[in-house]
């Protein structure tokens, strides 16, 4: 089973909690841009695979954007969205 640690910076980078492959997630990216989706896969770059995608618009609409890569760099907050 893989595994993604989230850090939280804020507070001397202590482990907050893990998110598991396949789980419903939800990214806050650089430029208030929002994309939910389900997490397929990472790499140590925090790079994420993120599959039916949808990207969350001003105003409340969705755009969904299917299969993308999101570069690590950009990520702000990864949320899951069902409980693990």
């Amino acid at each position: 089973m893989h595994r993604i640690v989230i850090l939280n910076r804020l507070q001397d980078n202590r482990i907050v909690r893990p998110v598991k492959i396949h789980t419903p997630s939800a990214l806050k990216l650089n430029g208030g841009r929002h994309v939910q989706g389900i997490l397929r896969g990472f790499d140590p770059f925090m790079n994420l695979v993120l599959d039916d995608s949808l990207e969350m618009g001003q105003g409340g609409q969705q755009n969904s954007i299917g299969m993308v890569v999101i570069r690590g760099n950009s990520i702000i907050m990864l949320e899951a969205l069902e409980r693990v």
